[in-house]
Protein backbone atom coordinates (compact mmCIF):
# COMPACT_ATOMS: atom_id res chain seq x y z
CA UNK A 1 0.00 0.00 0.00
CA UNK A 2 1.06 3.56 -0.72
CA UNK A 3 0.76 6.18 2.05
CA UNK A 4 -0.21 9.71 1.01
CA UNK A 5 -1.24 13.00 2.58
CA UNK A 6 -4.05 15.22 1.36
CA UNK A 7 -7.08 17.22 2.40
CA UNK A 8 -10.84 16.75 2.12
CA UNK A 9 -12.20 18.39 -1.03
CA UNK A 10 -15.77 17.47 -0.06
CA UNK A 11 -17.62 14.71 1.74
CA UNK A 12 -21.38 14.06 1.57
CA UNK A 13 -22.82 11.78 4.26
CA UNK A 14 -26.04 11.23 2.33
CA UNK A 15 -24.10 10.00 -0.73
CA UNK A 16 -21.69 8.01 1.43
CA UNK A 17 -18.51 9.28 -0.15
CA UNK A 18 -16.34 12.27 -0.97
CA UNK A 19 -12.94 13.10 -2.38
CA UNK A 20 -9.48 13.95 -1.08
CA UNK A 21 -7.04 16.18 -2.93
CA UNK A 22 -3.54 14.70 -2.75
CA UNK A 23 -0.72 17.08 -1.80
CA UNK A 24 1.56 15.73 -4.54
CA UNK A 25 -0.87 16.97 -7.21
CA UNK A 26 -1.64 13.49 -8.54
CA UNK A 27 -5.40 14.07 -8.56
CA UNK A 28 -8.44 13.36 -6.42
CA UNK A 29 -8.95 10.10 -4.54
CA UNK A 30 -12.30 8.61 -3.52
CA UNK A 31 -13.05 8.42 0.20
CA UNK A 32 -15.89 6.01 0.98
CA UNK A 33 -17.97 6.36 4.16
CA UNK A 34 -17.02 2.83 5.28
CA UNK A 35 -13.32 3.75 5.36
CA UNK A 36 -14.16 6.86 7.39
CA UNK A 37 -16.28 4.77 9.78
CA UNK A 38 -13.41 2.30 10.22
CA UNK A 39 -11.45 5.27 11.57
CA UNK A 40 -14.31 6.04 13.98
CA UNK A 41 -15.94 8.97 12.19
CA UNK A 42 -19.22 9.36 10.38
CA UNK A 43 -18.32 12.61 8.65
CA UNK A 44 -15.45 14.97 8.00
CA UNK A 45 -15.38 18.68 7.17
CA UNK A 46 -13.84 20.16 4.03
CA UNK A 47 -10.20 21.18 4.39
CA UNK A 48 -9.36 18.50 6.97
CA UNK A 49 -5.85 17.05 6.50
CA UNK A 50 -5.75 13.29 6.12
CA UNK A 51 -2.88 10.78 6.11
CA UNK A 52 -4.07 7.66 4.34
CA UNK A 53 -3.26 4.52 2.41
CA UNK A 54 -4.50 4.24 -1.15
CA UNK A 55 -5.26 1.32 -3.42
CA UNK A 56 -5.75 1.09 -7.17
CA UNK A 57 -9.11 -0.35 -8.25
CA UNK A 58 -10.84 -0.87 -11.60
CA UNK A 59 -12.60 2.46 -11.04
CA UNK A 60 -9.49 4.40 -9.99
CA UNK A 61 -7.71 5.21 -6.77
CA UNK A 62 -9.53 4.87 -3.44
CA UNK A 63 -8.60 5.44 0.18
CA UNK A 64 -8.17 2.01 1.76
CA UNK A 65 -7.27 3.10 5.31
CA UNK A 66 -7.07 6.38 7.20
CA UNK A 67 -3.97 6.72 9.36
CA UNK A 68 -4.57 10.17 10.85
CA UNK A 69 -6.98 13.10 10.60
CA UNK A 70 -6.02 16.66 11.53
CA UNK A 71 -8.90 19.10 11.75
CA UNK A 72 -8.20 22.57 10.33
CA UNK A 73 -7.96 25.16 13.09
CA UNK A 74 -8.51 28.42 11.30
CA UNK A 75 -11.00 31.26 11.63
CA UNK A 76 -13.03 30.12 8.63
CA UNK A 77 -14.30 27.14 10.66
CA UNK A 78 -14.94 29.11 13.80
CA UNK A 79 -17.62 31.40 12.46
CA UNK A 80 -20.09 31.65 9.63
CA UNK A 81 -21.09 35.19 10.51
CA UNK A 82 -23.27 34.12 13.45
CA UNK A 83 -22.70 35.30 16.99
CA UNK A 84 -22.58 31.76 18.33
CA UNK A 85 -18.87 31.07 18.85
CA UNK A 86 -17.28 27.91 20.21
CA UNK A 87 -17.11 27.59 24.03
CA UNK A 88 -13.86 27.04 25.94
CA UNK A 89 -13.68 23.44 27.21
CA UNK A 90 -10.22 23.12 28.81
CA UNK A 91 -10.49 21.01 31.96
CA UNK A 92 -14.07 19.88 31.30
CA UNK A 93 -14.72 16.15 31.62
CA UNK A 94 -15.26 14.12 28.45
CA UNK A 95 -18.59 12.29 28.50
CA UNK A 96 -19.66 9.39 26.25
CA UNK A 97 -22.90 10.16 24.40
CA UNK A 98 -25.12 9.00 21.56
CA UNK A 99 -26.66 11.28 18.93
CA UNK A 100 -30.42 11.45 19.38
CA UNK A 101 -30.87 13.37 16.11
CA UNK A 102 -29.06 16.00 14.09
CA UNK A 103 -30.45 18.05 11.21
CA UNK A 104 -27.67 19.57 9.11
CA UNK A 105 -30.08 21.91 7.30
CA UNK A 106 -31.29 23.34 10.62
CA UNK A 107 -27.76 23.42 12.02
CA UNK A 108 -28.47 21.67 15.30
CA UNK A 109 -29.58 18.51 17.07
CA UNK A 110 -29.40 16.70 20.38
CA UNK A 111 -27.46 13.92 22.08
CA UNK A 112 -27.95 11.97 25.30
CA UNK A 113 -25.02 11.40 27.61
CA UNK A 114 -24.37 7.87 28.81
CA UNK A 115 -26.80 6.76 31.57
CA UNK A 116 -28.76 10.02 31.34
CA UNK A 117 -31.97 11.04 29.63
CA UNK A 118 -30.86 14.68 29.62
CA UNK A 119 -30.87 16.22 26.13
CA UNK A 120 -27.63 17.97 25.26
CA UNK A 121 -27.77 20.55 22.49
CA UNK A 122 -25.43 20.06 19.50
CA UNK A 123 -24.69 23.12 17.37
CA UNK A 124 -23.31 23.04 13.81
CA UNK A 125 -20.57 25.56 14.68
CA UNK A 126 -19.18 23.19 17.31
CA UNK A 127 -19.39 20.23 14.92
CA UNK A 128 -17.48 22.12 12.22
CA UNK A 129 -14.90 23.36 14.71
CA UNK A 130 -14.11 19.75 15.66
CA UNK A 131 -14.03 18.50 12.07
CA UNK A 132 -17.50 17.03 11.58
CA UNK A 133 -19.81 17.94 8.71
CA UNK A 134 -22.80 15.95 10.01
CA UNK A 135 -23.86 13.41 12.66
CA UNK A 136 -26.12 10.40 12.28
CA UNK A 137 -28.84 9.32 14.72
CA UNK A 138 -27.41 6.67 17.03
CA UNK A 139 -23.78 7.65 16.36
CA UNK A 140 -21.51 7.26 19.41
CA UNK A 141 -19.53 10.41 20.27
CA UNK A 142 -17.64 11.91 23.19
CA UNK A 143 -18.65 15.41 24.29
CA UNK A 144 -17.62 18.06 26.75
CA UNK A 145 -20.79 19.58 28.21
CA UNK A 146 -21.05 23.28 29.07
CA UNK A 147 -23.87 25.58 30.13
CA UNK A 148 -25.33 27.21 27.03
CA UNK A 149 -27.81 30.08 26.67
CA UNK A 150 -30.78 27.66 26.92
CA UNK A 151 -29.38 24.75 28.89
CA UNK A 152 -26.72 22.06 28.55
CA UNK A 153 -24.83 21.96 25.27
CA UNK A 154 -21.79 20.26 23.78
CA UNK A 155 -18.86 22.66 23.86
CA UNK A 156 -16.71 20.03 22.13
CA UNK A 157 -17.54 16.94 20.07
CA UNK A 158 -15.07 14.13 19.43
CA UNK A 159 -15.22 10.84 17.57
CA UNK A 160 -15.95 7.91 19.90
CA UNK A 161 -12.64 6.16 19.31
CA UNK A 162 -10.46 9.14 18.43
CA UNK A 163 -6.94 8.19 19.58
CA UNK A 164 -6.57 11.37 21.67
CA UNK A 165 -9.77 10.56 23.59
CA UNK A 166 -8.75 6.96 24.25
CA UNK A 167 -5.39 8.08 25.69
CA UNK A 168 -6.93 10.70 27.99
CA UNK A 169 -9.54 8.31 29.39
CA UNK A 170 -7.28 5.29 29.97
Amino acid sequence: MVTLKGHVKWFDTSKGYGFLVVEDGSGDILLHANVLKNFGRGSVVEGTSVDFEVQETERGRQVSRIIDIEVPRDDSLDSDGSDFGVPEVDGIEMVPARVKWFDKSKGFGFANSFKSGLDIFLHMEVLRHYGFSDLQSGEAIVIQVVDGPRGKMAGAIHAWDEPKILEENS
